[in-house]
């Protein structure tokens, strides 16, 4: 009799003791978040950053970061996205373009005076690739595909008014299109991380770089250029490229329904236009302070500009053919980026 009270009361205790299972499905989840910007850019601080927070803060406190900046886990930039593909880590913030060729239908975002800003033209970067190229990010779960502000050109020695004063300049560029697109210009292309620009211009490796303003200080490039050529808006930008935020497939998939959502609430096109409109709003501060050290600053004109619109011609030739050869339709996948980026432009 004693027996069987005792075990009626531990099946009371383990009936009471429900919601208590109900708090262990309600345990929080510690993602690591990987990239290799500096802890002081404007990337980390107020993209990445404030996107961990709201996902913290959505979550309800259930979905906590690990952040570490500036490939603090090891590993180089090009190896960020088989890092989140692999499940090393479980975010990674990179460029497509660090290996060159493996995703090439987002590459027609990086030709030439393809962008207008960043937030129109990241929010057609992720409306592309859900019809035209899914299956390039298949490997992870996408959270966010964007663009940085106008690229334009950094120089120790000379200031760039027309192609031809790119001869002989050994010039940094992102990703294969860029650096093809530097050729095509008269320049000695040089492709690396950014990262390794600080060093490259102080030893004489290169000439100088093509970045955006933003993230000029993180580099310090205004610092150790001092001619700059942007060019006029009206006319179009000399380049951008493109990033993904991306999440480890099996990590996202283990996720409970209701921190999944959480994720999903803060993926997408409207993460992917807020992550292009807050960095290109870091182009303002940072010409800011090549103009307080007394830099040359130069804008290109629109008439100015068909000189290396012509010269660039051949990249976007070149893409189309690559495109074709590959089995897809290159001029299709052209078209269909600049209506997009034209929609989301005017909208």
């Amino acid at each position: 009799m004693i027996r069987r009270r005792t075990l009626l009361q531990s099946g009371a205790a383990v009936a009471l003791g429900a919601p208590a299972l109900t708090g262990f499905a309600q345990a929080s989840v510690t993602l690591k978040f990987h990239t290799f910007m500096s802890p002081t850019s404007n990337v980390w601080l107020n993209m990445h950053k404030a996107w961990m927070d709201k996902v913290t803060k959505d979550s309800g406190g259930r979905i906590k970061f690990e952040a570490y900046p500036a490939m603090q886990l090891g590993g180089s930039p090009v190896q960020l996205f088989d890092q989140a593909k692999d499940g090393v880590v479980d975010i990674v913030w990179t460029l497509p373009g660090n290996t060159p060729g493996r995703f090439p239908r987002i590459e027609v975002f990086e030709l030439p005076f393809m962008m207008t800003n960043a937030e129109a033209t990241s929010r057609a970067l992720w409306e592309y690739v859900q019809t035209k190229a899914p299956d390039e990010f298949r490997d992870v779960h996408p959270i966010a595909l964007q663009v940085h502000g106008p690229g334009m050109f950094h120089v120790k020695t000379k200031l760039i008014t027309q192609p031809d004063d790119l001869r002989g300049l050994k010039m940094r560029g992102p990703t294969r299109q860029i650096t093809k697109l530097l050729g095509n210009l008269g320049a000695t292309p040089v492709g690396m991380p950014l990262p390794q620009i600080p060093d490259a211009l102080s030893k004489g490796v290169i000439d100088g770089c093509v970045i955006p303003w933003e993230v000029v200080p993180s580099v310090k490039v205004h610092e150790l250029t001092t001619f700059h050529s942007e060019f006029d808006p009206k006319g179009g930008a000399l380049y951008t490229t493109t990033f993904v935020m991306a999440m480890n497939k099996a990590r996202y998939e283990s996720l409970p329904p209701d921190l999944k959502k959480v994720i999903d609430a803060n993926s997408g096109i409207e993460t992917s236009a807020f992550l292009g409109r807050v960095q290109q709003a870091g182009d303002v501060p940072a010409r800011k302070l090549a103009v307080e050290r007394g830099n040359k600053i130069h804008t290109i004109g629109l008439a100015e500009a068909q000189a290396f619109r012509r010269q660039a011609r051949q990249v976007e030739v070149e893409w189309v053919q690559d495109m074709d050869k590959r089995g897809f339709n290159g001029r299709d996948l052209l078209e269909t980026a600049r209506k997009l980026i034209e929609k989301h432009t005017k909208a």
